[in-house]
């Protein structure tokens, strides 16, 4: 993003105005170069400080599209999906099915069987009923699929506890201490058609603190030399999962992408070179790091209200219909006023949705420009988790998003409209 000279943001080249005024507001608009950027940082990173195999996986949960499978294809990444949903927009934009993995705590039998008959690279086993249902699919579909079984390594992440992920009660996965994963590993060592590969971790999003993700390789690692021990099978696959934060605003540090996974690649060397264990493939599981930087989502100021002597909103024409994420997370998020981005911040302000509820305030309390009824504000680093949890509240349409790039914006996913919000309502005869 830049400053014009007028004063105006330009996001890709574009001016925000002008993309308010082709596709209205609230607008999401995603920067195809920093998406690119992000992408490649960790493909070229792990190529240079990693000696083994590695695999890239977009966490599709952070943002569904068909044109980013296309960019994230040509960005040489993989795909994980966690639903039917998922799976069938990355089919649908010829994203290759070899290159997708399926996530998720409880997968349906349809959802196995899109997966096996499509062909797509593996899943990561939950728990053993799943176990089970997948090999029973895959042996009346005569066929084979990788497997990767997700463990609870026990590690409770500083982040919010709904996007804590790894601590031993966690709904995901099957847990270390209590011998539970060991049995699901002898399980399915022992299977025809599903070929166990390797085991897999994810201790939580929007992680700042990276010795975290050092200690995850220690516990992993201490468990699969027990299984190589005990039970003679050596893993070729370790996924680390995903998780790491991004700068949502200055409270927020700055995350080092490129030192994470150096680090990682160090410490994963580093033990296996200590336990004589053979160097596996790496894999990693970003999502809000390749695309939350990459989004900024556009609003137009309404209601400008003082309620107190130190309390002012001001009302925009979006909010927890289009993002949820505060009211949910309580995250936070900076903004500023696109058509006056040059103009220092005079006042502090909280800025409130437009949605009947209390809890629909975007950002609590934030230093802007005195704001006017028709200016635009941006907040910046909403490409993750915003999109993918909007909802119709108030019967409210979901936005539109559109990608720019070197002065051209181009639509991805149209507005919905008030026909969209009715075209599954159904009025039975008696009713008319």
């Amino acid at each position: 993003m830049s400053v014009s000279e007028s004063g105006s943001l330009e996001i890709g080249e574009v001016k925000a105005e002008d993309l308010v005024e082709e596709y209205g507001t609230p607008l999401l608009v995603f920067d195809e170069k920093e998406l690119r950027k992000n992408a490649r940082l960790y493909y070229r990173t792990l190529a240079e400080s990693y000696s083994g195999q590695f695999k890239v996986f977009y966490a599709s949960k952070a943002f569904a599209s068909r044109t980013l499978y296309r960019i994230l294809d040509q960005e040489n990444l993989h795909v994980e999906v966690v639903s039917g949903g998922e799976l069938n927009r990355a089919l649908q934009a010829e994203f290759p099915s070899r290159k997708i993995f399926f996530h998720g705590n409880n997968k349906s039998r349809e959802e196995l069987v899109m997966g096996l008959e499509n062909e797509i690279g593996g899943f990561f086993i939950d728990n053993h009923e799943e176990a089970e249902m997948l090999e029973k699919a895959a042996e009346e579909l005569n066929t084979q699929t990788e497997v990767m079984i997700r463990l609870k390594p026990g590690i409770e992440a500083h982040t919010h506890e709904y996007i804590m992920t790894g601590q031993s009660d966690s709904k995901f996965g099957v847990g270390i201490k209590d011998g539970d994963a060991r049995q699901l590993i002898e399980r399915l060592s022992s299977s025809a058609v599903l070929n166990l590969t390797g085991l897999h971790a994810h201790i939580g999003s929007q992680i700042y603190e990276q010795e975290a993700y050092l200690r995850l390789v220690e516990i992993m690692f201490d468990f699969m030399d027990e299984i190589k021990r005990d039970l003679g099978l050596e893993f070729s696959s370790l996924n680390l999962g995903g998780g790491l934060g991004i700068q949502q605003n200055e409270e927020n540090p700055e995350v080092d992408v490129e030192r994470y996974l150096e680090l990682i690649s160090e410490k994963v060397s580093e033990e296996a070179d200590k336990r004589n264990y053979r160097l596996p493939e790496i894999m990693v599981e970003p999502g809000r790091s390749i695309v939350g930087t990459a989004g900024t989502t556009l609003y137009r100021v309404g209601t400008i209200k003082r309620v107190s002597e130190n309390k002012k909103y001001i009302a925009v024409d979006g909010g927890m219909a289009d993002n949820i994420r505060p009211a949910l997370y309580d995250a936070e998020y900076s903004a500023f006023l696109a058509n006056r981005a040059d103009e220092e911040p005079i006042e502090s302000v909280s800025v409130a949705g437009k949605f009947c509820e209390s809890g629909d305030i975007l950002i609590d309390e934030i230093d802007l420009p005195r704001a006017e009824r028709g200016d635009i504000l941006a907040v910046p680093a909403t490409g993750a988790y915003t999109y993918p949890l909007a909802n119709n509240y108030n019967e409210a349409c979901r936005p539109a998003i559109v990608i720019v790039n070197q002065g051209k914006a181009r639509l991805i996913e149209r507005r919905e409209t008030y026909e969209d919000l009715v075209r599954r309502d159904i009025i039975p005869p008696e009713y008319r």
